[in-house]
């Protein structure tokens, strides 16, 4: 199988789809993160890595100064407009990495599905230095698992994994285990009342709209695009044959972590 090397362009190649197929979160997630750091009219607010914006009205909403950092410059445009009726929204096309911003000036920095891509090191540290003493960190993610109520599917699909992208599908659903070590990080750099949570939901989809949503994954785009459709054919047909439909079963887990 032929793979392009790097995977940090491939949401940007696809950035109408992603906006589309990428699922939002659940709002009880808002909830907890508004808990934890009560966000107003007067409060700075960065998001790290809005991809499709699908994490970001719910903390726009509040009235908060949003700068959204965005490393793909369509993703960026697309949440430009996406957000134009909110003056208190901008994009800044670059990685966080390279993002500049004033020490102490954040009352929040949140990030959804997007922090792994930035090393542990750079990041959690950057976030610290950024944030104003008893300011927030919200890291979530979305981590999807196989249709635990069609067993034959998942093994349909694990066969035509195992020639395009052996060992790619989910081994175990992600647990409160998994959460606790990934929220634990951000004790080693300095963060303070950290809490963690777990929220499940189930998504359906048919063949066709599987194949798409696959279509906004990383390691799944950067396939040479004759393979990547082969892939995908067989697994729609294999979905088609069982049913005509999907089920995944979603964990996200919410990271929380304070600056003392």
């Amino acid at each position: 199988m032929s793979v392009i090397k790097g995977l940090e362009w491939t949401f940007n190649t696809e950035a109408e789809k992603y906006e589309k197929m990428r699922p939002g979160y659940v709002s009880e997630v808002y909830d907890d993160v508004l808990k934890y750091i009560p966000i107003d009219g007067a409060s700075n607010v960065v998001e790290v890595g809005i991809g499709g914006g699908q994490a970001t009205l719910p903390i726009l909403k509040t009235g908060c100064k949003l700068t959204a950092v965005e490393y793909g410059d369509n993703l960026a445009e697309l949440c430009r407009q996406k957000f134009k009726d909110y003056p208190n929204f901008s994009a800044i096309t670059a990685k966080f990495e390279d993002f500049e911003c004033d020490n102490n000036s954040c009352d929040l920095i949140y990030s959804a599905s997007a922090f792994h891509w930035i090393p542990e090191e750079i990041g959690y540290a950057k976030v610290f230095e950024m944030l104003k003493i008893g300011g927030a960190f919200a890291r979530f993610a979305n981590h999807p698992y196989k249709d635990k109520g069609r067993e034959k599917i998942h093994e349909a699909l694990q066969k035509i994994y195992s020639i395009y992208m052996s060992g790619s599908l989910a081994s175990k659903e992600y647990s409160e285990d998994d959460a606790k070590r990934r929220a634990d990080i951000a004790r080693k750099y300095g963060f303070v009342d950290i809490r963690h949570k777990l929220y499940h939901r189930r998504r359906s989809f048919t063949a066709k709209e599987y194949s798409s949503l696959l279509g906004t994954y990383s390691d799944h785009i950067s396939i040479e695009e004759k393979t990547r459709k082969q892939f995908f054919s067989e697994i729609e047909k294999a979905i088609e044959n069982l049913g005509g439909e999907i089920t995944l079963y979603d964990t996200i887990d919410l990271q929380l972590a304070r600056k003392p």
